[in-house]
């Protein structure tokens, strides 16, 4: 399993889809559905907030892992913002995994860049 390469995920960051999700998390911060004053306060655009950038890396993952996997930790360090109108590419690489639990390296890049780079343990389901 170490080595293994997760295929790649891209998902289109349309303005409906940054809004929803920062809307979904609870997240009211104005540069996450305010064009104007995303602007105003230095940013191109409307931008993914932490939560929805979380959620998409471990969606990464459990796609790949299957339904009964259980995420026990994830790590993730942002880059780049993920501007509205821009897309996210997710690439995986399983790099350990000792105790049962694998580890998966993510990288979630953007045009700018990398916008999260993250480690993914994870507890393998039972096969259905």
């Amino acid at each position: 399993m170490i080595g293994t390469e997760l295929p790649e995920l891209t998902i289109e960051l349309t303005p409906t889809m940054v809004i929803s999700t920062a809307l979904a998390t609870r997240d009211f911060t104005p540069v996450h559905h305010d064009p104007a004053l995303a602007r105003a306060q230095g940013s191109k655009d409307i931008f993914l907030n932490i939560l929805t950038t979380m959620g998409l890396v471990q969606r990464y993952v459990t796609d790949w892992a299957g339904p009964g996997a259980v995420i026990r930790s994830t790590d993730v360090r942002l880059g780049v913002p993920a501007y509205a109108g821009d897309r996210l590419t997710f690439t995986g690489t399983v790099v350990e995994g000792a105790d049962g639990e694998p580890v998966v390296r993510v990288r979630g890049r953007v045009s700018l860049g990398d916008h999260a780079t993250a480690t993914v343990r994870f507890t393998p389901g039972e096969a259905s």
